[in-house]
């Protein structure tokens, strides 16, 4: 009989956490997440250019992406995870560095390393929330956004 008097306490609890965890801020999220993933994409850009010969060498025999020359494809590689990280810590074409990286991480998973695919899956997952989200509060894409938004409201 007193299990049924603390059930609605219990209920109640539950639910006020809930909500309160419901009320945690997106944008914090997509900050930590942009941050997460810039971080995994840059180091891998980094190792690249710390020794191209060896970077050159991977691509050539152990990468194999069909469709690319080797060169042109470290090239495009080591581009893209030098200048994505940088657009997604800013904010700034955080949907468009997503895709680019999404896009990679596929062609990882699909031709180099499919062994490697729970390392592929937390990082398509963090991007795709941040192709799907945006950059959130915490981005330029915010303020750019907002400034045109405004420009747009103005010539009306």
């Amino acid at each position: 009989m007193s299990s049924r008097r603390t059930e609605p306490g219990i209920v109640r609890a539950f639910c006020a956490g809930r909500d309160l965890l419901g009320r945690y801020p997106q944008s914090l999220l997509g900050l930590a997440f942009r941050f997460a993933i810039a971080v995994v994409f840059w180091r891998s850009g980094m190792t690249k250019i710390a020794s191209w010969d060896v970077t050159l060498n991977l691509f050539q025999y152990e990468y194999a992406v069909p469709l690319l020359p080797p060169e042109i494809a470290a090239y495009m590689a080591a581009a893209a995870e030098l200048s994505c990280p940088v657009l997604l810590v800013f904010g700034l074409g955080t949907r468009f560095a997503a895709a680019a990286l999404l896009g990679m991480t596929a062609v990882i998973q699909i031709f180099v390393y499919p062994a490697s695919w729970p390392d592929h899956l937390l990082w398509g997952s963090i991007l795709v929330y941040l192709l799907t989200r945006g950059g959130g509060l915490l981005s330029l894409d915010h303020l750019v956004s907002h400034r045109f938004m405004r420009t747009a409201d103005q010539r009306r």
